[in-house]
């Protein structure tokens, strides 16, 4: 049998590492916390996702030609296993979508991949889901029903989002190349048309590795990052959005009701601490702290909605026959919820650092977030050497 040199397997590796773009680490961000080895929430294990991109035109927007800067991510909790997850979501405030959530709700179960396009494309990408679902035999019975799960932030600064060009094909992209691993943040999937706190948004991810007494647990964490006021964006404790007021500002003509902070970020949690769902609730109820960490504030014009699912307890799905689960003490999630802060604040860092500057309809721009700069002002303020 052919054996695979040691040294081509790390270069391979290497390559692999090299071939992602910055994340925060890597310039230099401090962040607390000891993050799982992908630091993404495909460190959970079971846990894939998938993208589709969606980049054409330039200049002016002509309606369903474009520029489109757009796309469809999709969350498979367990892969390409059908078997649905304890799960539990909240809002921070509500203008915006996440469709079903109300059975979420109801049985504490996500039986269904978790999608994240444009707010103008939900209704396409939970149809596809629904068809992909009898395309690829998702479900054995011959009858069923299920409530896909899709959620959706604004994009429509830099792309034709009355043009309606996200497609089931699109959607069937995001699932079919769903996987584990290292995963691509930034310009990608449903967050590649979206600013955040004054600069480039988009998709963003982390992990955070924890122990409860001698059981090891990790916390997984991904964000679509399209929010939030410049003045209010804080990365490492320092009010790095105030340093750079004058610097690199969006360019683009804003609708009479705008206010700065309008946008919306959607956060899904993984872990596979065997929480059940109203611990999971507990879970999201956590999420906004490591927003505000990083300077949001739930503005009016904002869609904070969150989910939170927990890969335990596999067989704890049945229709017929009675189960048993295991469920953590309440006397010690504290770990979990620090885990959760932390992954938030890197995961939507990570999001606008591993962002480049994109030019979209009508030339509108949005910069992408200028490391050396942002390094400059951590280091005047102590916080870095």
């Amino acid at each position: 049998m052919y054996k695979f040199p040691i040294t081509a397997l790390l270069l391979l590796i290497c390559t692999i590492s090299f071939a992602q773009k910055p994340r925060a680490r890597d310039i230099g961000i401090p962040f607390d916390g000891t993050p799982g080895p992908f630091n993404a929430i495909t460190d959970v294990r079971g846990v894939e996702v998938g993208y589709s991109t969606i980049i054409s035109g330039k200049g002016k927007n002509v309606r369903g030609q474009g520029p489109v800067r757009t796309g469809v991510t999709a969350i498979l909790p367990r892969g390409r296993n059908n078997n649905p997850v304890f799960a539990n979501w909240y809002s921070l405030n509500g203008n915006g979508e996440m469709t079903g959530t109300t059975w979420i709700t109801e049985s504490g179960f996500l039986e269904t991949p978790i999608m994240i396009t444009n707010t103008n494309s939900v209704g396409v990408v939970r149809d596809a889901v629904l068809k992909w679902f009898v395309k690829t035999g998702w479900y054995k019975e011959d009858f069923w029903y299920t409530y896909p799960v899709v959620a959706e932030t604004y994009d429509g600064f830099l792309n034709d989002i009355y043009g309606f060009h996200v497609k089931e094909s699109n959607a069937y992209e995001a699932l079919d190349s769903a996987r584990s691993g290292f995963i691509k943040e930034g310009n990608v999937g449903g967050g590649t048309g979206m600013m955040c706190l004054g600069f480039k948004g988009g998709t963003g991810t982390s992990s955070r590795k924890v122990k409860i007494k001698d059981s090891a647990y990790t916390v997984g964490v991904l964000v679509q990052s399209n929010f939030g006021a410049k003045r209010n964006l804080t990365i490492a404790g320092v009010p790095v959005g105030k340093e750079l007021k004058d610097t690199m500002n969006y360019e683009f003509k804003a609708p009479p009701s705008y206010q700065p902070g309008d946008g919306s970020i959607i956060v899904v949690v993984a872990t596979d601490a065997p929480l059940l769902p109203h611990q999971l609730k507990r879970i999201t109820a956590r999420i906004p702290i490591g927003v505000g960490k990083v300077g949001g504030r739930g503005e009016n014009g904002s869609g904070d909605i969150f989910i939170a699912f927990s890969t335990a307890n596999p067989s704890a799905f049945q229709r017929e026959d009675f189960t048993k689960v295991e469920q953590l003490p309440n006397d010690l999630i504290n770990p979990l919820f620090e885990a959760t802060v932390q992954a938030v604040e890197e995961a939507i860092i990570n999001a606008m650092v591993a962002a480049e500057t994109m030019e979209g309809i009508n030339s509108n721009k949005a910069y992408g977030l200028p490391h050396k700069l942002v390094m400059e002002v951590l280091k005047k303020y102590n916080r870095v050497k």
